[in-house]
């Protein structure tokens, strides 16, 4: 074994080893409830082999670059939500000398099914021609679709009216966020692609689905009565502003995955950099509710 591979794999062991200590103790506390399909070592293995790959904008290995520290949180943070770095639900950067954990789409929405009483979140377009309306329960307060009815012929993505997104709940009080393409196209704008990314262009469809899931969740998950350490990792680890050129998996990979299992439609994407996450500024953006600071990072 060469020395640098020994090196990297002791540090390798002694991060690894502390953040699975931490879990550990958090779930003897009854703090922490890893899910049950879910392996920590199998989670932390997968994001370490991610991680001897990663580069910061020096070109200089973030393992070298990035404080332990941050790394153990990063991965302690990736850990409390059951996220997997393999299937693309979350991505690690670079920023300051400390390395951070950010969400996906793909991330979010896993999380969200997580929380207590959630059992899937879905989400729609409306497309011009649609007959949909909605009304609020005055007992509540929550958002109630009560018709959406759609013709095939309707659906074309540079005709969408809007879209909304449903957190189904196990007791049936589900909760709904709705946006015009305005409001969408509003949130597409604080990012640094300005809704103009090839995946905005070509589809816009599924980009508003995201969007409008990642509202939905952003809402929801502050309003969950969910341990105060899930939560919080969630929030540290919200898709914030960064430049979407700049990050190994972009917006179009998303929704690649999203629908690759279409039988009707072939998609083909330009091949990506290879796991080199570069350190970027984030644009501080304030903004109605959208996810990071609720309307960013543009999706």
């Amino acid at each position: 074994m060469s020395e640098a591979k020994a090196v990297v794999t002791t540090q390798e062991r002694n991060i690894t080893d502390k953040v699975l200590s931490r879990v550990k103790n958090l779930e003897e506390k009854g703090q922490l409830k890893v899910p049950a399909n879910y392996s920590p070592e199998n989670a932390l293995k997968s994001a370490y082999l991610i991680l001897t790959e990663t580069l910061d904008k020096d070109k200089k290995p973030v393992l070298q670059s990035c404080s332990e520290a941050s790394i153990a949180n990063a991965l302690l943070d990736m850990v409390i939500q059951g996220l997997s770095p393999a299937k693309k639900q979350c991505y690690f950067i670079a920023y300051g000398g400390k390395l951070q954990l950010s969400r996906s789409y793909l991330g979010t929405i896993a999380v969200t099914k997580r929380l207590k009483g959630v059992k899937n979140v879905v989400a729609n377009i409306i497309y011009e021609g649609d007959e949909f309306a909605y009304e609020f329960d005055l007992d509540t307060g929550l958002k109630k679709i009560t018709k959406h009815e759609q013709n095939f012929e309707n659906i074309d993505p540079a005709k969408i009216k809007g879209a909304y997104a449903i957190i189904v709940m196990e007791d049936g009080q589900n909760y709904i966020e709705i946006m015009n393409i305005n409001q969408i196209k509003k949130s597409w704008n604080q990012g640094a692609a300005k809704g103009n990314s090839g995946a905005h262009q070509n589809f816009a469809d599924e980009m508003a689905k995201k969007t409008v899931i990642n509202r939905a969740c952003k809402m929801f998950v502050n309003t969950s009565d969910d341990s105060d350490l899930l939560i919080e990792a969630i929030n540290n680890s919200e898709e914030k502003s960064y430049d979407e050129s700049n990050l190994i998996t972009n917006a179009e990979y998303e929704v690649k995955e999203e629908i690759k299992n279409t039988p009707q439609k072939e998609i083909k994407f330009e091949q990506q950099p290879h796991q080199n996450v570069v350190d970027v500024e984030v644009n501080q953006v304030e903004v109605e509710a959208e996810q990071t600071t609720l309307e960013g990072p543009g999706f």
